[in-house]
């Protein structure tokens, strides 16, 4: 069982990267994966978060994460609205963080204990491939640079959920975002 918390702030598209997610890894990967929004606070810049826990077989329990084994940061700031990003954390949690700056990727996992992050400047990628700084399509592509779902189920599940012309553009920058990822 592998499960997910992603942090950002409303206007992002949180929400929808973890819908997409699981359309992801249920449809095209032979996973189940239910996603656990948190509504109640969805205004444009308050911090947001929703929960994936995913499976190779069928999951029984709908509840939030508690304890990530992926936490995803779609923007940096979460931390400075005193959201506590390592909440739960493991030594084995994997930090995928929307940055272009490896300064910055190594404070956060310095200051929460993540040992591994993958990183890459998703807002940037937005703006260059799909026009706007909605950043859930290229962070997508970070978290399928950690294994956990292929790039191309990625692809796939953001032409579904888009259509062909939005989907293509966001499939476009989560491949891009895929390529340029940095681990450390």
């Amino acid at each position: 069982m592998k499960n997910m918390k992603f942090y950002g702030v409303g206007g992002q598209g949180v929400v929808t990267a973890t819908k997409v997610m699981s359309s992801a890894v249920s449809l095209y990967e032979d996973k189940y994966a239910i996603t656990v929004p948190a509504y109640g606070h969805e205004r444009r810049g308050a911090p947001v978060y929703s929960d994936i826990i995913m499976d190779d077989k069928p999951i029984t329990l709908n509840c939030f994460v508690y304890h990530p084994d992926v936490v995803i940061v779609m923007d940096e700031t979460v931390v400075d609205k005193n959201v506590n990003i390592g909440a739960g954390c493991a030594e084995h949690t994997i930090l995928v963080l929307n940055t272009g700056s490896r300064e910055k990727a190594e404070s956060l996992a310095c200051q929460f204990g993540f040992k591994e992050v993958y990183y890459a400047d998703a807002t940037h990628i937005a703006v260059e491939y799909i026009g706007r700084n909605i950043p859930n399509g290229p962070i997508l592509g970070v978290l399928a640079k950690t294994g956990i779902v292929s790039i191309e189920s990625i692809e796939t599940a953001l032409i579904d959920f888009f259509g062909e012309k939005a989907g293509e553009k966001n499939a476009k920058s989560a491949r891009a975002a895929y390529e340029k990822t940095a681990k450390m």
